[in-house]
């Protein structure tokens, strides 16, 4: 990617105007610097899906994170600590339902299309549990097809047996 010294992000805009306004600052040093989230997940030891969330408001940095993103994008870590830290909590869930952005519908259409299908998977091979999201890598990977690129996308969640009492 290449530098831009003067990136804007639209924070009156979807789903930019759902954000604090830090994250909109976030996406702004990420596109000045000219990064991608798997360079910034590197450079602070953590996932490029996860680091995504976290801009995003759906995930916490940690201290040490904040530091190490502060620095890499430079951005001030007493601000990111001040808006992001100790004291802050996401609110998870972003945008409306059905979603309306072509990516994310296609994901919620997986899911209608496919939802129970998976389900009654994991109870056969798994038992009667659910797979957590709390506990979940997800990762993207594009894998060349001489059709046309495909998206490999993996969520590897635990499974979570139901409680019986």
């Amino acid at each position: 990617m290449s530098q831009t010294s003067a990136a804007i992000i639209p924070t009156h805009t979807v789903p930019y105007a759902d954000l604090p306004e830090i994250n909109a600052r976030l996406f702004e040093a990420k596109a000045r610097k000219g990064v991608t989230f798997e360079e910034i997940a590197k450079a602070i030891g953590t996932g490029e899906v996860w680091v995504a969330s976290a801009f995003y408001g759906q995930a916490k940095f940690t201290s040490e994170e904040l530091q190490k993103l502060g620095e890499f994008l430079e951005v001030p870590t007493a601000e990111l600590h001040a808006t992001l830290g100790e004291h802050y909590w996401p609110r998870r869930g972003l945008g409306p339902m059905p979603p309306t952005d072509p990516v994310i519908y296609r994901l919620y259409e997986g899911v209608l299309v496919y939802g129970y299908a998976i389900k009654a998977i994991i109870h056969e091979k798994f038992g009667n549990g659910i797979m957590s999201m709390g506990d979940c890598k997800v990762n993207i990977a594009k894998k060349a097809d001489p059709q046309g690129d495909r998206v490999v996308l993996t969520f590897d969640g635990k499974f979570l047996p139901y409680a019986k009492w």
